[in-house]
């Protein structure tokens, strides 16, 4: 009753004329924001911080409106995602497997509103674990140290690799490549230039709009250009439906719940967020469905429980990420790093006793998230048939406007033409990789989790003065040694075993 009542008191806070601008206002920059790829939600909100210094908000208010931002992006990023094969964020990547065949076989409109609810019903359930049991979930999440996360990567790769496509060698090649581009730059530990094959360029890393976007837009362009034949273009002529019904509703509703508690758990989890969230959702719910019912899979060619489980994790774990910043401060994400240096600067320390020293904005931001959500439900679903109709513009339309946004969203992260040059390369790279049947989706994921799994596994051999056997020393990290194992070799020894009994049915017989 007492949790009720901070609730009652948060949302009288949160709906203050003010704030409810601010959460608007949030939610529509960060629609924006997830939309185009490579800005993404850290760079958005990171500039708002003098500007909310500037305007002089209440730390309630600067909180409101750069949260709003933050689940707004996971919003945005599923539109380019499902429209052109474009992941604005990477949490979207897994978005694009099942949500661009669809909008290819004339459904993006059923693609799109689906993707808003399920993000919106992930969203609710992990802003619901956050009012019930956020200090008992941030208590579990101390659990997870630098062993645990080691087993934690390689049991999501282990996934990736064994349930994403039926060519597991091409998807660990994928993923070798993500975890070699990973290392390019500066090593932060020694200092030492990897793999910088002495550009300056490449000093800070390569940028992930540069990766996902050369691997995506650029590939995904070149391919287009080939189906043109004698300068016609391959065109959707049938948008579909702007709206879902009840009964596709009803055809994903477990598979909406299976990623949204996937996400929420995962996303309390420091540094993991919505890519691993994505991944194991995905991951998992094609493995529920092959198993109950082979013949229903449609995944890789337009399945929408694959669409809704991805959604519904990512925007679940954007949510729960709040749970350690409020409870421990300690920042899950990048995005809420930031956030929580604009607590430092209102002179506010980040932990429990943030819960009774400043409940108008701890319980205020918890609110807000509610309304944030209904906010974006309301601005993304009557969009709908206007960004579905993006699908109808002619190619030689379509293919200088992708060219542009990709092009800015790569120079706004460096300014450098290096980078235009390094897309452009990539994505020639990419367009051979696709021809020959390696998915994207690995390696991106490769990437983006490869300096956590680095310095994971550098921490936690530090620790044991390089003895090895520390990473099987915790029942959490065993745990997950097991699955990941069993990920991978089930699948391989499953049909032998039933070859071997069906042959000893045989000689009995």
């Amino acid at each position: 009753m007492d949790t009720l009542g901070y609730l009652a008191h948060g949302f009288g806070v949160a709906l203050a004329p003010t704030n409810l601008l601010l959460a608007t206002l949030g939610a529509i920059v960060g629609t924006m924001v997830g939309v185009l790829p490579g800005l993404g939600p850290i760079n958005a909100v990171a500039m708002l911080v003098p500007v909310v210094f500037a305007l002089g908000l209440p730390p309630e208010g600067s909180l409101i409106l750069m949260a709003a931002i933050y689940i707004g992006s996971e919003y945005g990023g599923r539109i380019s995602a499902i429209l052109l094969n474009v992941p604005g964020e990477a949490s979207a990547v897994m978005t694009a497997l099942e949500g661009y065949p669809l909008a290819r076989q004339g459904k993006a409109g059923i693609a799109l509103s689906l993707s808003a609810w399920t993000s919106f019903a992930g969203s609710a359930i992990a802003t619901t674990g956050i009012v019930l049991a956020a200090p008992v979930l941030a208590n579990w999440a101390l659990a997870f140290g630098p062993v645990e996360y080691v087993a934690l990567m390689v049991f999501a790769f282990a996934c990736l690799t064994g349930l994403l496509t039926d060519q597991p060698v091409k998807a660990l090649l994928a993923i070798m490549l993500g975890l070699a581009a990973s290392t390019i730059g500066i090593d932060a530990n020694s200092g030492v230039y990897r793999y910088t094959f002495g550009s300056a360029n490449l000093v800070d890393g390569v940028q992930f709009a540069t990766v996902v976007i050369g691997l995506f837009a650029i590939s995904e362009l070149l391919i287009m250009l080939e189906t043109m034949h004698g300068g016609a273009t391959v065109r959707i002529k049938q948008l579909g439906r702007s709206l879902f019904n009840h009964a596709e509703m009803r055809f994903t509703g477990m598979a909406t719940l299976r990623g949204s508690f996937i996400g929420f758990f995962v996303g309390i989890l420091p540094g993991a967020g919505g890519t691993v969230a994505s991944a194991l959702a995905y991951t998992t719910e094609k493995r529920v469905v092959e198993k109950a019912d082979p013949e229903s899979s449609r995944f890789g060619k337009g399945d929408m429980r694959g669409l809704a489980s991805v959604e519904a994790a990512n925007n679940s774990a954007s949510n729960s990420n709040f749970i350690p910043m409020l409870t421990l401060g300690i920042p899950s994400s990048g995005t809420t790093a930031i956030m929580l240096g604009v607590l430092t600067l209102y002179n506010l320390t980040p932990g429990p006793a943030l819960f009774n020293s400043q409940p108008d904005l701890v319980w205020g931001l918890i609110a807000s998230l509610f309304i944030g959500n209904v906010i974006l439900l309301a601005i993304n679903i009557p969009l709908v048939g206007i960004f579905a109709r993006m699908l109808s513009v002619p190619s030689w339309m379509l293919v200088p406007f992708i060219v542009v946004v990709s092009a800015i969203g790569v120079y706004s992260g460096k300014s450098t033409t290096f980078d235009l040059v390094l897309m452009v390369g990539l994505g020639v790279v990419a367009y051979f990789l696709r021809r020959f049947g390696v998915p994207m989706a690995p390696l991106i994921l490769g990437l983006v989790l490869g300096e956590i799994l680095e310095q994971s596994l550098r921490r936690a051999l530090s620790l044991s003065a390089g003895d090895v056997t520390i990473l099987w020393s915790s029942t959490i990290s065993i745990t997950l040694w097991t699955m990941a194992a069993a990920v991978l070799l089930v699948p391989l020894l499953l049909p032998r075993f039933q070859s071997w009994k069906h042959e000893n049915v045989v000689d009995q017989d």
